[in-house]
């Protein structure tokens, strides 16, 4: 009995180990659904395994717009449980020398994507736990030898599901790559000092035109604001002036007039800015992305 009971043992942490993913793919690109590039990923996905479950993340992503897809992975990834599988595919370099890899965060959900800046804040905000170089040589769709241009398909979404389904083990990926670390995309961290706080606008409330920013409501509480209270704010492309104003902090978009500013944290707890009932990006001729900075002080 003793030995039946240690071999029963055995076989749990295997099988622990083999599916320490929970068969959960979730995925992200610039792709679009206005043809079958997202249907094609998924069908290699449900070859490799038809018991996964399958979710989007967004193919909506500005083509070839490698910061709004860090971003997005940012907002999300923290929301799903540990062993969840992530594809994104923003791959302005597809077949080029990028690498391809699978990162495993330290809560434990993997990302897989070519390494061109889209893991530039999930790295930071979750943390790396550990990064391997995908093995084309295994994990790599067999029918897709001479394909150089759809890795979304053939390596990524093959790659994921496999390490999804349980069969492959992350280890067996490829090998682990000997810096831990990711290419990184430069943008300005939220900061304080002299009474200002500094950030950048990493990405556009894009439904509504609200410009949300990367200052977290813990560094801006620091400047002693209460709801009523006027904020001057400067937002800056490239160093050059694109917004200058004040407006009200509030809890609330009906706290100020129809077409009137206000800033507000967002559903992340995050400073933004908004127009009630309008949209204060196109007013303002505001984008996103790292080159996009933000100054805020009290008045």
């Amino acid at each position: 009995m003793k030995r039946i009971g240690m071999l029963f043992g055995l076989i749990l942490i295997v099988h622990v180990l083999v599916r320490a993913q929970n068969g959960i793919v979730v995925y992200q690109s610039d792709f679009g659904l206005k043809d079958g590039a997202v249907s094609e990923m998924k069908g290699v996905a449900m070859g490799v395994s038809p018991g996964l479950r399958l979710f989007d993340l967004t193919h909506e992503i500005p083509a070839y717009n490698i910061w709004d897809a860090a971003y997005r992975l940012q907002q999300t990834v923290p929301y799903w449980p540990a062993g969840t599988v992530f594809v994104s595919v923003v791959d302005p370099g597809v077949g080029t020398e990028r690498k391809s890899v699978v990162l495993k965060t330290k809560t434990g959900q993997y990302i897989v994507t070519p390494d061109n800046g889209t893991l530039t804040l999930v790295a930071e905000s979750l943390g790396i736990d550990s990064i391997r170089e995908i093995d084309e040589s295994v994990n790599r769709r067999p029918e897709s030898r001479n394909s150089y241009t759809f890795h979304g398909r053939d390596v990524y979404s093959y790659t994921a599901a496999r390490l999804a389904a349980g069969v492959i083990r992350f280890e067996q990926v490829g090998p682990m790559l000997p810096r831990q670390e990711v290419v990184s995309i430069p943008y300005q961290k939220a900061v304080i000092g002299d009474g200002v706080i500094k950030g950048t606008v990493p990405v556009l409330d894009v439904q509504y035109g609200n410009v949300w920013t990367n200052i977290p409501a813990e560094l801006f509480k620091q400047l002693g604001v209460a709801f009523g209270d006027l904020l001057q704010v400067k937002i800056m492309h490239q160093g050059v002036v694109v917004y200058r104003g004040e407006m009200p902090y509030t809890a609330t978009f009906g706290s100020v007039g129809v077409g009137k500013p206000l800033a507000y944290l967002n559903s992340l707890l995050q400073l933004s800015f908004a127009l009630n009932q309008g949209n204060f990006a196109a007013a303002n001729k505001v984008a996103s992305g790292g080159e996009w900075t933000v100054e805020v002080r009290k008045r």
